[in-house]
């Protein structure tokens, strides 16, 4: 897909991954919509991109309201006039804790936005994008979306469903004008613990102290993708090493995934 003059829809774009695919999609011509639920999030991402201020625009919008994406749809129609891609990238994570400690409001939480949110931007953006010459949707899965990591268990599930609703998606329109890219990440460099609630200085000593993906090296390992109009990405070498390892031996994987996170998170 060539970027250039595109119209993109960006959630999460007021940090992390989120924030560096705007910057990067700027960066190739293309005219981007960021949308955060965090407004000074929002304005730091606004900022940062000054040169480019005319080609973006913010919207502070909760994805997981199905109203609040249907106004989204006709606000960013009447700045931009078109809209040729969404990049569903926002989520959030739930504290590490087992099935048996977390509290409801967590659970819903993780399912609101990293499931809920994708399928309202779908729902409400396809359509736009189905009368498009040439269009895309890139879904920000997880490698916790291909097997499954303790004490995040429903952020996993959340981020599976993902991978299966892009596959559907990319069957479906096969033969369309409309490209799907799936994406799975496996530990990059951002705020998600914090702002998700889930801050644990442990893991985020672990964090450091391992190989992580920068943010800026995921978003332009994305934007390739985008443009090269692939089907999965993996970012990573845990993404693509533990990938492996789980399609070969699924069961150790498991264990060994239990390990580490007994060595990050003790209980």
């Amino acid at each position: 897909m060539e970027l250039a003059g595109k119209v993109f829809v960006v959630t999460g774009g007021g940090g992390g991954i989120g924030r560096q695919l705007v910057l990067r999609l700027l960066q190739r011509g293309a005219i981007v919509a960021a949308v955060d639920i965090n407004p000074d999030a929002l304005r730091v991402t606004q900022e940062m991109v000054a040169p480019n201020a005319d080609k973006l625009s913010v919207h502070q919008v909760d994805i997981s309201d199905r109203s609040a994406v249907a106004q989204l749809v006709q606000n960013v129609i009447q700045q931009h006039s078109q809209v040729d891609a969404i990049i569903n990238n926002a989520g959030v994570i739930h504290p590490f804790k087992p099935v048996n400690e977390l509290q409801y409001a967590a659970i819903d939480k993780v399912f609101s936005v990293n499931l809920h949110g994708v399928i309202n931007l779908t729902k409400e953006f396809l359509p736009l994008l189905l009368n498009r010459p040439t269009a895309h949707i890139t879904n920000i899965s997880s490698m916790g979306g291909l097997f499954a990591f303790p004490k995040q268990t429903f952020y996993g599930a959340s981020k599976a469903a993902v991978k299966l609703i892009s596959e559907g998606l990319y069957a479906e329109l096969k033969g369309t004008n409309v490209g799907v890219t799936v994406v799975f990440p496996g530990a990059i460099n951002t705020d998600i613990t914090r702002n998700s609630d889930s801050h644990d200085d442990k893991l985020d000593r672990f964090n450091r102290e391992r190989l992580s993906t920068s943010p800026e090296t995921a978003a332009l390992k994305i934007v390739e993708a985008i443009e090269q109009n692939r089907f999965s990405l993996h970012i990573g070498l845990d993404a693509k090493l533990l990938g492996f390892l789980y399609r070969m031996l699924p069961k150790t994987t498991v264990r060994l995934l239990s390990r580490i996170m007994k060595i990050a998170i003790p209980d």
